[in-house]
């Protein structure tokens, strides 16, 4: 569907839509109206003096006769209160009558903004905090509902984000024409999201929907002519010439580097053979590497681009869900090394991550298990309703329903750009993405890089993290039963491997996170809400025991 005349910004109080429209009425030259100030015109009164007397029921009521006469306008960006959507009514004029624009912001940011705002009523309490976090899980899938685009304000780059968001229209209209022309795309061009990384000026969008490999648009974020495609054995056979046409079909030169398949090949010696290729081919600085594959294709591409000629762009095209949903989103990169896995890399963003959603079609089913691992982690750290939503639709995944997988994809790469925004370099907050690591990683180095698959130690190792959660009294035995059953039910390990308690506490000693030679962990306190802590040893020693024995 292309953008209607009309645009409608929905969110919560202090996500940004009255900065933001008005700037996007600039840009467009539009008007701008923000439906709070309308009401206070209309009545001489602000809005906690009509809450105050007319209680929050005669403002909604005010506030949907504004809705109705604002949207019924032409030419304008609407700026809604947070609690517009609440009626059905309201959600149904804003759907029919224009673009619905969700801006969407992490609790964090929203008391940051308005924490000396006291035009607020609803957070007029003793806990706004809370009534922030309660006010998100009533509104978010009304929001969702109505949404035509999904835009994470994040920092208060507002030319950056008012470009975006210009962007996402245009393309929109792009594959709303291309819909019309080629009535065989309009299935896929309707499940296409588009989300955006906020980090300043290395701010990138996320597209994540089927077909997009054929769709030139992604390569608008090839600056230059000259592009090197970095694949592996497996996937090269399966989608190395279409992403080739695609890239020549819009001018640029390619050239393509096909590694070894497999985690034990996330080393140095295949490091090598992207940068020979590179020398040999003289790619100069402009050009651009994409990585076509998983996570060690992703990971080793990414470190290549930070350290050949000391930094050339780089677009993530990841291939499999676990690379979807986690690795080529955040900017880590590296290799593994024999004594540590990702101990050498960089932080270094990509111009893009292209998601494309129908190369699940060729995901082996233990490859797709892997990815729901990353999945439920997600849902297991941040966001409570999404845990409850994997648990529900677990066979659609399993079956590779696209509108099941879209969402999957969505809302975790949604939760992770969240944390990244706010810990770019993991020096601190973005430690949760963690939970289940310390131990996956000592299950991967342990038993040997390739034995079992990242997602499969990271499903073991979430297991492992919850009994330790229930252990130090953090969760209670029916949520640690909620995690280890969907992770069983996703086809993953649940007991884990009997390496003996020192090798276990020996390899858990080499882990990025620790300090002073304490081993951190990620656990649950409670499930959806994590924490970074160390733990007693007798602790963690009766985990191991326990989940080798497979007691879990």
């Amino acid at each position: 569907m292309a953008t209607k005349e009309n645009i409608f910004l929905v969110g919560l109080m202090g996500a940004g839509k009255t900065t933001v429209g008005r700037a996007l009425a600039k840009k467009l030259n539009k008007r701008f109206i923000d439906s709070d100030h309308e009401i206070e015109s209309r009545t001489g009164a602000s809005i906690p003096v009509i809450f105050e007397i007319e209680g929050e029921e005669g403002f909604r009521r005010r506030e949907a006769e504004v809705i109705r006469d604002l949207t019924a306008q032409q030419g304008v960006i609407l700026a809604t209160g947070g609690g517009a959507v609440l009626r059905p009514e309201n959600r149904a004029f804003l759907k029919e009558r224009g673009t619905v624009i969700y801006l969407r912001a992490a609790v964090n940011q929203i008391l940051q903004r308005t924490s000396r705002d006291k035009n607020r009523p609803l957070l007029q309490t003793a806990d706004p905090r809370k009534r922030l976090e309660d006010l998100t899980r009533e509104r978010e899938p009304l929001y969702r509902e109505v949404a035509d685009l999904i835009v994470e304000t994040g920092r208060p780059n507002i030319a950056a984000l008012v470009q975006s968001i210009l962007d996402q229209l245009a393309e929109r209209d792009a594959n709303a024409s291309s819909s019309m022309s080629t009535p065989q795309n309009t299935q896929a061009n309707s499940h296409t999201v588009t989300l955006q990384v906020d980090l300043g000026e290395r701010s990138y969008p996320i597209v994540i929907g089927p077909g997009r490999l054929t769709d030139s648009g992604w390569c608008k974020h090839v600056a230059g002519e000259r592009v090197a495609v970095v694949t592996n054995t497996t996937v090269g056979p399966l989608y190395l010439e279409t992403v080739r046409k695609t890239l020549e079909a819009a001018g640029k030169r390619v050239t393509s580097v096909v590694l070894p398949d497999g985690e034990e090949e996330k080393n140095w010696n295949s490091l090598m053979l992207i940068y020979d290729a590179l020398l040999r081919e003289q790619c100069d600085r402009k050009t651009t590497l994409i990585a076509l594959g998983g996570g060690v294709i992703g990971d080793m591409t990414g470190f290549a681009a930070a350290t050949y000629m000391r930094g050339v762009p780089f677009i993530q095209i990841p291939t499999t869900l676990l690379a979807q949903v986690d690795s080529s989103v955040g900017g880590k990169t590296g290799i593994n090394h024999p004594l540590g896995k990702n101990m050498i890399g960089a932080f270094y963003q990509p111009q893009a991550v292209v998601a494309d959603i129908d190369t699940m079609n060729t995901l082996p089913a233990r490859e797709l298990s892997a990815g729901l691992a990353e999945v439920i982690k997600h849902g297991a750290i941040a966001d409570t309703r999404f845990f409850d939503w994997i648990e529900a639709n677990m066979a659609g995944l399993l079956a590779r329903d696209a509108q099941a997988i879209t969402h999957a994809v969505r809302r975790s790469c949604e939760i992770k750009a969240d944390v990244v925004r706010q810990d770019e370099r993991e020096g601190g907050l973005r430690a949760i993405l963690n939970f289940g690591h310390t131990f996956a990683h000592a299950i991967e180095s342990g038993l040997g890089y390739g034995e079992w698959l990242h997602g499969e130690a990271v499903g073991c190792g979430m297991v492992m993290a919850a009994d330790l959660s229930q252990r130090l009294g953090y969760i209670d035995a029916a949520a640690k039963a909620r995690l280890t059953a969907v992770v069983r039910a996703a086809g993953l390990p649940v007991t884990a491997p009997d390496l003996g308690a020192a090798r276990w506490l020996e390899l858990m000693q080499v882990d990025k996170k620790n300090e002073g030679g304490k081993i951190k962990f990620i656990l649950l306190k409670p499930l959806g809400s994590p924490i970074i802590t160390t733990v007693p040893q007798e602790s963690l020693l009766a985990t191991i025991a326990a989940c080798v024995a497979g007691a879990s």
